[in-house]
């Protein structure tokens, strides 16, 4: 496995990229609301990337992909796809995935949870999925295995009562959208693919917490992939660097609490 270690100016890059992609997730954060459409979502996002940060939404035609964000309703795993049909309505609750590709060519990726109106059970899972991220952002160190990162979100995950999807990962990222490693969100590692983790690297980590089963389905669209038991599922995303002494976060919001990574 060839995983890609970002020079200096490639990590200034980077740094831009991600501070990019948090802008646009706090820019959309008081439009989600009840009765707005994800379609108006998706312009609003496209039109911030473009006008303000003259950059471009990465998703738009990647691989046929037709929209410049995702959006994931309530039993929606992941890869949702914006509509005007689709309105949001009190109790649903939303995962919005950003990539902004910056005039540099550099990848920014975050994504966060919306809970619309009061959903109890639906506001736990997306609790306990941001925590699942925070426990493994903290396992990342050089020296670290790419297993310490799944192990911590699978063991938070489970001690909740949640499964952890298996069919989607995070990814290395940089110039190129996605690339090695691929990082599993659960204890599945083959040895020879455990690598260690070293300055400089650039990732993903984006767990996917199902509150049934684990198992999912593509629909039709080849695109939208479900839980298959419908149960409410969860994701919570960063770009992080590896840092010579531990992590930095690339994609930070304003409303974060990130006070665990100077324990």
């Amino acid at each position: 496995m060839n995983v890609p270690i970002k020079t200096p100016v490639e990590i200034d890059r980077m740094r831009e990229a991600g501070r990019q992609a948090a802008s646009v997730l706090e820019m959309i954060t008081p439009h989600v609301q009840a009765g707005v459409s994800t379609g108006e979502l998706d312009r609003r996002c496209h039109e911030y990337i473009v006008d303000e940060l003259g950059s471009v939404p990465a998703p738009l035609n990647y691989h046929g992909f037709p929209k410049s964000i995702c959006t994931s309703i309530n039993h929606v795993v992941c890869h949702g796809i914006p509509d005007d049909g689709k309105k949001l309505k009190k109790g649903d609750i939303m995962n919005i995935d950003i990539t902004v590709k910056t005039a540099d060519g550099y990848h920014g990726d975050t994504s966060k949870m919306f809970v619309i109106g009061e959903n109890t059970q639906g506001e736990r899972l997306c609790r306990v999925t941001q925590e699942c991220l925070y426990k493994s952002i903290a396992a990342v160190r050089p020296g670290a295995r790419l297993s310490e990162l799944g192990k911590a979100i699978q063991l938070h995950a489970e001690a909740n009562g949640y499964s952890v999807v298996r069919d989607f990962c995070g990814h290395g990222i940089g110039a190129v959208f996605h690339e090695d490693p691929q990082i599993l969100h659960y204890d599945g590692y083959a040895p020879e693919a455990d690598i260690t983790l070293a300055e400089g690297m650039c990732f993903t980590i984006e767990p996917m917490i199902n509150a049934g089963g684990y198992r999912t389905k593509v629909l039709r669209d080849g695109w939208t992939a479900v839980t298959r038991d419908k149960s409410l599922s969860a994701q919570w995303e960063h770009t992080l660097l590896v840092t010579a002494t531990g992590v930095e976060v690339l994609t930070p919001r304003g409303e974060e609490d990130l006070s665990f990574l100077d324990a």
